[in-house]
């Protein structure tokens, strides 16, 4: 299993919306960089994500899980974009704030850190052991 992190306004997409989707999910469309296109074409079913609200809320809330493999993003009228599917699995007790991350020195290297507008970013396990620590889980 690999692990991700992946950004969205949540003005535009939230949280509490994946989640309403359930076990069906729903497709991670949008993605207009190609380092990001790279990384969702890179995940795997069963990979897991962090949810992170960006501009709003800077903050990591809760834990997706890679249900559909990358096809092509029916949004993206050029056809060089792809999307991924994703079901909400389960909140983190206690968001985890892009402060909070910044402050624990064990996190220094993190994508969300050293790379912060990339909206589909990969996590290391050993950083993803630490958020969820940090989370609550």
């Amino acid at each position: 299993m690999k692990y991700w992190l992946v950004k969205s306004e949540p003005s535009v997409w939230s949280w509490d919306q994946q989640v309403e989707k359930g076990a069906r999910g729903e497709a991670w469309t949008g993605v207009r960089n190609h380092s990001a296109k790279l990384n969702m074409m890179a995940m795997t079913k069963g990979d897991r994500a962090f949810f992170y609200h960006s501009n709003e809320g800077k903050e990591i809330v809760g834990i997706a899980e890679v249900i559909r493999e990358h096809y092509p993003d029916p949004t993206d009228k050029t056809g060089k974009f792809v999307c991924v599917d994703i079901k909400a699995v389960k909140p983190l007790k206690t968001p985890v704030t892009l402060d909070a991350a910044k402050k624990e020195p064990r996190l220094a290297d993190m994508a969300l850190i050293k790379l912060s507008r990339l909206s589909v970013q990969p996590v290391t396990a050993g950083e993803w052991a630490i958020v969820c620590r940090m989370g609550g889980l």
